[in-house]
């Protein structure tokens, strides 16, 4: 066998294993961390520590209210084929939860922000609950349906 065929079909199976791991982790939420409910500690699950103030986004970072019960935060930039997908899709949800506020921002005109909550590429979405607080967050274009039960943990702590 030729080392041109080697490399080759080397190049050729790195791709797809590449590609498979993309598809199954791209617009995935991770990192669900539990919500404070009022005069309980935090309970924290196995994937992350509890929350850092730095995991924290104020009314005023966003120039914006919060949501009631929850808010996705989502980082587009300008030339983003899935950032406009991700921003139909959750235009949708906002419209289907009550209390659920869906906000835009542009990752260039708010760097501070964007290095503050580790973000590194777009789109990512961030679901916070009602204090604002990260309860997880998604890089990649999400499903609905990954939109929809990300938002059950921030929504549910909400309504207790």
């Amino acid at each position: 066998m030729s080392p041109g065929i080697i490399v080759l079909v080397s190049a050729v199976g790195l791709g797809v294993v590449l590609s498979v791991l993309k598809s199954r982790f791209d617009g995935r939420f991770r990192g669900t961390r539990a919500v404070r409910v009022a005069g309980e500690k935090e309970a924290v699950d196995d994937t992350t520590s509890a929350a850092d103030p730095a995991d924290r986004v104020s009314a005023t970072d966003l120039g914006t209210g919060l949501g009631d019960r929850a808010t996705m935060l989502q980082f587009s930039s300008a030339f983003c084929a899935p950032c406009r997908a991700t921003r139909r899709t959750l235009v949708e949800v906002e419209a289907m939860v009550p209390g659920v506020k869906h906000v835009e921002l542009d990752a260039e005109s708010h760097l501070e922000l964007v290095r503050r909550l580790d973000i590194m590429r777009t789109p990512t979405v961030l679901v916070l609950d009602a204090t604002g607080a990260v309860v997880t967050r998604a890089s990649g274009q999400p499903r609905k349906a990954d939109v929809i039960a990300a938002l059950g943990t921030a929504v549910d702590a909400a309504s207790h």
